[in-house]
């Protein structure tokens, strides 16, 4: 099994809570990292699982064993067992790990019924940190982080995405609330597809779908809770330009991207006229999934002014701010690195991070070029 660096973060969490809920998208690990970490488990989807935690629910509280809720979201009545149960022992901490494939937001037994009495962990699919093998890691970028996605073996990309798409659209979806007729979901899904990595507008989305752009945002709100989609903030400060405010769209895992682009192999992916995009998009999820898993507390944005300034990614980390650029290059040039200082100059950021495909680190000062595995061990550092 590959170690997953959230799993730290989890026992850390287990430590200060009577209960953790670690959410993240379907067969992204994480039923296999939970049963490494609690033994009694009940997958709360199958019906004899529910029949037989039902019964034996005087004995299973009544043990000091981690208890593992796989798919909580699928049987609402557990939630208000597990805060009857919590709070007749309140000092008692690590009691039930609860796993989820949507997130909080969709998941209002979590916040209606357990606020303030767990702690909510995202498990992302695998990042490129925590893959082991050079071939592993080069094709990490096309296929996504899914493990059973081809990263690991090679095999099965792009047919396992399309499947697993598939799958979401016609039940997942649906059971957890979206209106939308499966077709509309994959012809949304391939808009979202063609305007990864720009500036989200639903209007445009909505009138080439026949709906209202507030149906929209509605449905994306489901396929952001889904972990399908990120909308990247836009960054908001007191400068002498006109700022940009609409966040910009992101698909999280590349592979699924790439899938519903129809790519197969890495020379067509290079060929793309939006090659650029998706590898902005592949870092910037890289980044915040690895500072989600080191347990770092951030917000992350993105800054575009009306005379084109720009900065791919902002990370306020509370007592520091990074300025960080994305480039699909080898070759990072001065004008880039001067270009990245001229648009951090303007939110006063106090590290620069120029990322790139040149695997040399270079740093002076608060000034750094380095690749992705060298941001990766910048971010370690933060932990």
């Amino acid at each position: 099994m590959l170690d997953r660096a959230t799993s730290a973060v989890i026992t850390e969490r287990l430590g200060d809570y009577p209960a953790v809920a670690l959410v993240g998208p379907r067969q992204s690990g994480k039923t296999t990292l939970a049963r490494e970490i609690g033994k009694r488990y009940f997958d709360l989807e199958q019906e004899q699982d529910r029949l037989r935690l039902d019964v034996e629910w005087d004995q299973v509280v009544a043990e000091r064993e981690l208890v593992v809720l796989d798919e909580a979201q699928e049987w609402p009545e557990v939630f208000a067992r597990l805060r009857g149960e919590i709070d007749r022992d309140r000092k008692r901490n690590g009691r039930f790990l609860i796993l989820g494939s949507v997130s909080p937001v969709l998941m209002t037994q979590v916040s209606e019924s357990l606020a303030g009495r767990l702690s909510v962990v995202e498990l992302a699919p695998l990042t490129m940190g925590e893959l082991d093998s050079k071939a592993q890691r080069t094709r990490h970028w096309l296929m996504g982080g899914y493990p059973d996605g081809g990263v690991l073996s090679g095999k099965g990309f792009p047919i396992w995405q399309r499947d697993y798409l598939d799958l979401l659209r016609q039940r997942d979806l649906p059971n957890w609330g979206l209106p939308a007729a499966p077709q509309t979901t994959q012809r949304l899904l391939r808009m979202l597809a063609s305007v990864h990595g720009q500036e989200w507008n639903a209007s445009q989305i909505g009138k080439s779908l026949g709906l209202t752009y507030h149906t929209i945002n509605s449905y994306v709100d489901y396929l952001e809770g889904a972990f399908l989609i990120r909308r990247l903030a836009a960054y908001h400060t007191n400068i002498r330009k006109r700022l940009v405010k609409r966040p910009k769209i992101y698909w999280r895992d590349s592979g699924l991207l790439h899938a519903t682009m129809n790519l197969t192999d890495p020379n067509s992916l290079l060929d793309q006229p939006w090659v650029g995009a998706s590898w902005e998009g592949y870092v910037i999820q890289q980044i915040i999934s690895s500072l989600q898993a080191g347990g770092v507390i951030f917000d992350a944005f993105y800054l575009r002014t009306s005379d084109q300034h720009e900065i791919d990614l902002i990370l306020d980390l509370g007592n520091a701010l990074w300025a960080i650029e994305v480039k699909l290059t080898s070759r990072p040039g001065r004008d880039d690195l001067s270009t990245l200082n001229r648009n951090a100059d303007l939110i006063g950021a106090d590290q620069r991070v120029l990322i790139s495909r040149h695997s040399d680190l270079i740093q002076s000062g608060n000034q750094t070029i380095c690749d992705l595995d060298g941001m990766l061990d910048l971010i370690h550092d933060l932990r």
